[in-house]
């Protein structure tokens, strides 16, 4: 999701958005989700009216016609815009979701398939392969989970309803000359509900501006199977705000007892500075040497803590949430084969560590209610299948986790 430019969901992508919703484990291809046209005779007057402003802006006549020849109203898209779950996953839970073992191990597979594209990628546009590796598979699970809803008609309908309704109609606007240029079809115009394309989630706005025909056939087409010129688009974007070659975005790193600080972006100092305040990295080494950087502790000084350099700022105009960043650098990393996150994360509100809740889900699966994977999110699948054993054995019906269930069922 390229957020610098749409409305944020807390630094969740889409493919992430619907492993928190369905299960608490981020879960494999989705069955298809297509919502519905309904009849709408105001949202038609609107179409009616809009056609004209479309030409005036350049929209051939021809586009046009093929654009909203199935246009519909789709009030399944305005109630998911009305109702944008917040969510406030810990920091231990996002991680947990972005580099799950099954993110990790499809990651490491997408990098080894895609190997010879994203090299001439790297070549081009000077961006890593695992880190546009493991934007693919923050945004859409490597392509697996890109969108099935026809972006003219949820374009037309966020428009129409108005609440954003300038934004979405400049968005809609780029979506007819995307069409006019001939990079896709309005049936192949596929997408997320607020209009998300692609491998990599690129707005219409957005793709204008920084998608490639990477592989010169004369389309930008971030839509197919093959996800060669969404990869390099990715890259493109990247390379556009500033991205630099062989610097990391940043690090694990091992706070001093005592430290007091500065944390934050907005608190950047050289290595020297962090090293002369006794930060190290996990094993007590001298820090790297990248630039300036700035001390992040999203779970307070007692929590994991990361030494963040400027591509991590580059990676936030992708989205701007330092929870996204972090999953992404992290991601990286870890499709590298380098290590999960070392610092120690406190327990939840119910006392549970991420193993306990893992714990949990797998005795649950044994007896045969199923959460998915056990990743220890506690997502909807899971608050199901507690409440279904509750329920089976005379409980209190809460569907939260506790530390005396899992007493319980060992």
């Amino acid at each position: 999701m390229i957020l610098s430019r749409r409305t944020a969901f807390l630094g969740m992508s889409a493919a992430l958005l619907s492993a928190c919703n369905s299960s608490g484990s981020a879960v494999s291809r989705a069955a298809p989700t297509r919502v519905r046209a309904v009849p709408n005779p105001a949202f038609d007057a609107w179409v009616v009216a809009f056609k004209p402003r479309a030409a005036a802006n350049g929209i051939s006549q021809a586009t046009i016609d093929r654009a909203f020849r199935n246009v519909g109203y789709l009030p399944d898209v305005i109630e998911k815009d009305r109702n944008q779950t917040e969510f406030n996953r810990t920091l231990e839970d996002y991680f947990a979701i972005a580099a799950s073992d099954e993110r990790i191990r499809m990651g490491k597979q997408a990098l080894n398939r895609q190997a010879a594209t994203l090299a001439a990628v790297e070549a081009r546009y000077g961006v890593e392969p695992q880190v546009v590796t493991a934007v693919w598979g923050l945004e859409s699970k490597y392509g697996t989970r890109r969108g099935d809803i026809p972006v003219i008609s949820s374009l037309s309908t966020l428009s129409y309803d108005g609440r954003r309704g300038a934004f979405m109609e400049k968005q809609l606007m780029a979506a007819l000359r995307i069409l006019q240029r001939g990079d896709t079809t309005p049936e192949n115009m596929l997408g997320s509900w607020a209009g998300a394309m692609g491998h990599t989630q690129f707005i219409p706005t957005s793709f204008e501006a920084f998608a490639v025909d990477f592989n010169g056939d004369g389309r930008r087409d971030i839509w197919s199977d093959d996800p060669t010129d969404a990869l390099a688009s990715t890259a493109a974007y990247l390379n556009r705000n500033g991205w630099r070659r062989g610097q990391p975005w940043g690090l694990e790193v091992r706070l001093p007892a005592g430290f007091a600080g500065p944390t934050g972006r907005g608190n950047r100092r050289s290595v020297a500075a962090w090293t002369a305040a006794g930060v190290t990295d996990m094993d007590g080494r001298a820090l790297p040497d990248h630039g300036a950087g700035a001390i992040l502790a999203p779970e307070g000084l007692g929590g994991p803590a990361f030494l963040v350099f400027g591509n991590f700022n580059v990676i936030l105009t992708y989205n701007n949430a330092e929870s996204y960043a972090l999953g992404v650098g992290h991601l990286s990393d870890r499709i590298l084969g380098k290590p999960p996150i070392r610092g120690t994360f406190a327990p939840d509100r119910n006392g549970m560590t991420l193993d306990d809740r893992k714990d949990l889900q797998r005795r649950l699966n044994a007896k045969g209610y199923d959460v998915g994977e056990p990743d220890g999110v506690i997502g909807s699948k899971t608050e199901e299948a507690i409440s279904a054993y509750q329920t089976a054995n005379g409980l209190a019906v809460t569907g939260q986790p506790s530390m005396a269930l899992l007493a319980r069922l060992r």
